[in-house]
C-alpha cells in the first residue's frame, strides 16, 4: 500500500461507470461521505464533479471504469480521480478570457480557483490520476 496514503485517517473509495451517470454519482456518494465526516463539502463537490466529468468525459475507455477517492487527515482533504487514459492529460491551464466562448474545456479552471492545488499523476499504465487538495485547518468544523 502507498505509505501517502496510508497516512489519511478517513478514506473513502469507489469504482464506478465511466458515463455521466457514474459522474454524478461520484458526485453524490462523495458529498454523502463528507457530510458524514463533519466537512465542508460545497467546493469539494464542485471539484469532484468537473474531476469525475472529465474522467467520463475524457478518460473513457469502453469496458474501463474510473475510481473516486476522498481521503482525509487532519490537515488536507485530498480528492482523487483515476481514468484509464493515461495517454491523454488536461491540457496546460489558461485562463479564459471574454473571447474564449467555447461551451467546455473549462473545468480544470474551476478546480484550480477552487482547491489550493492541484495536478497529475501517471499511475500503472494505462491509468492515471487527477487529484485536488484542500487545506483543512482554514475551515471552521
Amino acid at each position: 500500500m502507498n505509505q501517502e496514503i496510508a497516512a489519511y485517517k478517513l478514506q473513502f473509495k469507489v469504482q464506478l461507470s465511466a458515463t455521466r451517470r457514474g459522474a454524478r454519482l461520484a458526485r453524490l456518494l462523495a458529498t454523502e461521505e463528507l457530510r458524514s465526516w463533519g466537512l465542508p463539502f460545497e467546493a469539494p463537490a464542485q471539484v469532484i464533479a468537473e474531476l469525475a466529468a472529465n474522467a467520463a468525459t475524457h478518460g473513457c475507455v469502453p469496458g474501463r471504469d474510473f475510481r473516486l477517492g476522498v481521503l482525509s487527515d487532519a490537515d488536507t482533504l485530498r480528492i482523487e480521480v483515476t481514468d484509464a487514459r493515461g495517454d491523454r492529460l488536461p491540457a496546460a491551464l489558461h485562463t479564459p478570457d471574454a473571447s474564449d466562448v467555447r461551451e467546455s474545456g473549462r473545468g480544470l479552471v474551476l478546480v484550480d480557483a477552487l482547491a489550493d492545488r492541484w495536478g497529475i499523476c501517471r499511475g500503472s499504465f494505462p491509468c492515471k490520476t487527477v487529484w485536488a487538495e484542500f487545506d483543512l485547518p482554514m475551515w471552521d468544523r
